[in-house]
């Protein structure tokens, strides 16, 4: 698959001719005419490719992959090795959503001159069409040097996953004045910096509101409430392969991990009695 505007690819699966492809530009336009985002996670070929011809607007190759793919804890350990595998599997499946890639832990933080090659292997190597940090002011000069170089960034504030050692719980954040007035002062910081768009990740929807409606770009959000310019979800969550993560933000629109249980439960008893393979399903 590639990402050329109107490419059709057959072998991934793909029928619809010349899609209209989503762009960094496509996202601001749909802010500016009140059209809301679409944003889901995204770490193979075969949910991309799903996920992409059922519409989605924006795929996040999100360092969540820790967690739901590698089985970790945390979204600390996930290398940009990783993250560039993940990306070149979700780019093969797209052909018209737009494609970001997280930068996973310390791969921006020690240095500006580190964090653009690191972002300039996620565009290269693995064909994201635009990079994800997460933090306020202090990355701010590091976001504007990325930007400067071409690279399309998207911010992210609230529940910082990658600082959860620091801040000990995944709560809501910025409910006292303090934090929420610093929340605001870093969206237009990060704006300013030259990012294309903003995840807010739980957050009161009151200041989420107050943050997307006091920016010129899109805001995303997640457990932020309906005042944000689009949502985005964890696939594995939303469709329900994933019970033992309920919070109070996540709309279950499948329950996955049952249809799978009992397909494969199906199957294991078939092969046990012989059922499978029958005669129609074997070669003479």
């Amino acid at each position: 698959m590639s990402t050329q505007l109107g490419k059709t690819s057959e072998s991934a699966g793909h029928s619809t001719p010349n899609p209209v492809k989503v762009t960094t530009q496509t996202v601001v336009e749909m802010k500016q005419k009140g059209e809301k985002i679409s944003m889901l996670t995204a770490y193979d070929f075969t949910m991309a490719r799903i996920l992409d011809s059922a519409g989605i607007d924006v795929l996040l190759v999100g360092d969540s992959a820790s967690n739901v793919m590698a089985g970790n804890e945390t979204t600390v350990p996930i290398t940009l090795d990783h993250m560039i595998y993940h990306t070149q599997c979700v780019v093969r499946g797209v052909d018209r959503a737009l494609v970001i890639a997280d930068m996973p832990f310390m791969s921006y933080q020690v240095t500006s001159k580190e964090a653009l090659t690191n972002a300039g292997k996620l565009m290269k190597e693995a064909g994201a069409h635009a990079v994800k940090l997460e933090g306020g002011a202090a990355i701010a000069d590091t976001v504007k040097k990325i930007v400067d170089a071409g690279i399309p960034v998207m911010g992210h504030l609230g529940l910082t996953p990658q600082s959860i050692y620091q801040f000990g719980t995944y709560q809501v954040r910025a409910k006292e004045e303090a934090e929420a007035e610093q929340l605001i002062k870093d969206a237009h910081r990060l704006q300013e910096a030259g990012v294309f768009a903003l995840v807010l990740e739980k957050i009161p929807s009151a200041l989420a509101q107050k943050v997307t409606e006091s920016l010129s770009i899109p805001t995303i959000g997640i457990g932020a409430g309906q005042g944000c310019d689009g949502q985005v979800l964890v696939v594995h969550d939303m469709l329900g392969m994933n019970k033992n993560f309920s919070p109070r933000f996540l709309r279950r629109y499948a329950d996955l991990e049952s249809v799978m249980t009992e397909a494969v439960q199906q199957y294991v008893s078939d092969v046990k009695s012989q059922d499978f393979p029958n005669e129609k399903e074997q070669y003479g």
